[in-house]
């Protein structure tokens, strides 16, 4: 697995590369849309491959190990074979899921114990066996084992886990350089940088995920609640001290606007849920702002969903048409909500990308940024 920039901006952070991986390139910046259980909801991998165009998506430990299980995917081939995608795909390692099941989990130095959301059974995921489930699942780039820290958290707490999330790298690259992949494709371990929102302590841990990261270094623990401002300057702080041959992924962000801030200060990967999550509650994305579609004021507007079209949908359904399924709970509202934003998020990074390219990106940046916080 190979990573190249192909151009630097030169007033701001913003680069522009390519990853070339054993089942396709990744061009960089990137939005991977979030297939937690192998799917990416109400949408199907012939529309991500064919409209949305997305390059990797992802996939979750935590989820995958418990439903459909190990045996499952194994004997299906694989998470490519089993789910029909054959491009890239990166699984989280379940760390921000400790994190989530605050009421259902107990943290020690083995690793973390936890009853399962589904049927309350107990298990145990360790750095080792982390490593093992994901080799298993078989995606293309795997995430270090962590705890997520929340916010706010004191200074102590986020001092002892970060401690602790660093021997758990160290384990689980040992364990990833003695296994090998099971289904014939490379796979590469990002190490994740926590720290909470404690410049002290993030800048101890992106050095140390600098030292240990074989390919590329992954940000987490940020977007748990912390104020915009905290987040890019954590952000802001982090890619500083990185090394710049390497790809960057920002876990979990997040909005358009966070997204391209972040972008300015050298981020090349990011996934969130919003753009399915909120597609689902009506809400979405254009290039001038955002809408609820479930707003009378919709009813009668055979306008597209986005004038300037960033999805096939966008050519064929209008928004009182779109409003019109809301209100009936029509399924397809869902879908096409889905792959409209979906498409849209996918345009913006691809769009940032051009701009890097053309050398005009900060300018854009901002009109874009000021563009998409508006509500409609």
């Amino acid at each position: 697995m190979q990573f190249e920039i192909k151009k630097q901006c030169a007033d701001s952070g913003a680069r522009a590369g390519v990853i070339q991986t054993d089942r396709g390139a990744i061009e960089t910046p990137i939005f991977m849309p979030v297939g937690t259980v192998g799917t990416v909801k109400a949408v199907t991998q012939q529309d991500l491959t064919n409209d949305i165009k997305a390059q990797i998506i992802l996939g979750n430990t935590y989820h995958l190990y418990l439903r459909p299980g190990l045996d499952i995917i194994s004997r299906a081939g694989g998470i490519h074979k089993f789910n029909g995608w054959d491009r890239p795909m990166l699984t989280d390692s379940g760390g921000y899921q400790v994190y989530s099941l605050a009421e259902n989990r107990k943290i020690v130095e083995e690793g973390v114990t936890f009853r399962s959301h589904i049927d309350g059974s107990k298990h145990l995921f360790t750095p080792e066996n982390v490593m093992d489930i994901q080799r298993t699942i078989g995606a293309d780039i795997v995430m270090a084992f962590d705890e997520c820290t929340p916010y706010p958290c004191e200074f102590e707490y986020a001092r002892k886990s970060l401690d602790m999330t660093h021997r758990w790298l160290d384990r689980c690259t040992a364990r990833f350089n003695e296994t090998d992949p099971k289904y014939g494709a490379e796979q590469v371990l990002f190490p994740i940088i926590q720290g909470s929102v404690y410049d002290e302590l993030r800048k101890k841990s992106a050095d140390y995920c600098a030292e240990r990261a074989s390919f590329g270094i992954a940000i987490g623990g940020l977007s748990v609640g912390e104020p915009h401002e905290e987040m890019y300057a954590m952000t802001d702080l982090v890619t500083s001290r990185l090394p710049k041959d390497k790809p960057r992924y920002l876990m979990g962000v997040g909005t358009p606007a966070n997204i391209l801030e972040c972008i300015a200060l050298g981020i090349d990967m990011f996934d969130c849920v919003m753009p399915t999550r909120n597609a689902r509650n009506g809400m979405l994305f254009t290039r001038r702002g955002t809408i609820n579609i479930r707003n009378k004021k919709w009813e009668d507007d055979f306008s597209p969903i986005d004038p300037e079209g960033t999805s096939y949908v966008d050519t064929f359904y209008t928004k009182a048409y779109l409003k019109h399924l809301f209100a009936a709970n029509e399924l397809l509202g869902l879908q096409i909500a889905s792959l409209h934003n979906l498409g849209f998020y996918l345009w913006l990074v691809k769009e940032a990308r051009t701009k890097i390219q053309e050398g005009t990106f900060a300018t854009w940046k901002n009109e874009m940024v000021k563009a998409t916080t508006q509500r409609l």
